[in-house]
């Protein structure tokens, strides 16, 4: 149950930065290097989704029935949706270089670490699997964390 309610608060945390980087007029960058990263966040996202497939998605982060997922964009990283909203949200930064949209990228990416610790949790218990995937994997960044 806790850890449900964590992943649902990690989920309305990011949300919530997203909705202010919209708010702000923030979100889209027009500087030319935060547009090519905003364009790649974007392509990954949508490989991640189209490798995930129709599955669906739980706002308290529960893993889906059908499998671990380790091919695609998860061949590099265990969780490039999450990766892409931080990637995008940090280009929104590169763009608008202010405190408040560094508070608001911030906020998106403890929301994402929540999730995904929370996930991950769900995840080794629905397949045993994944410890072996997770020490060969990294989480967001190759080769990093």
């Amino acid at each position: 149950m806790l850890l449900k309610v964590l992943s649902v608060g990690g989920f309305l945390m990011m949300a919530s930065g997203i909705a202010a980087l919209i708010v702000t007029k923030t979100i889209v960058s027009t500087f030319l290097p935060a547009i090519v990263a905003q364009v790649a966040a974007f392509a990954l996202m949508l490989w991640a989704r189209r490798t995930f497939g129709r599955r669906s998605f739980h706002l308290s982060a529960d893993p889906t029935d059908g499998g671990l997922v380790t091919t695609g964009p998860y061949r590099f990283v265990r969780h490039p949706i999450y990766t892409a909203v931080c990637i995008f949200v940090w280009a929104a930064l590169l763009g608008s270089p202010s405190i408040q949209t560094l508070l608001f990228a911030v906020l998106v990416t403890i929301g994402a670490v929540i999730r995904i610790f929370c996930e991950e949790h769900s995840l080794v218990r629905q397949y045993p699997e994944y410890k072996s995937y997770s020490r060969k994997t990294k989480r967001m960044i190759p080769f990093v964390f």
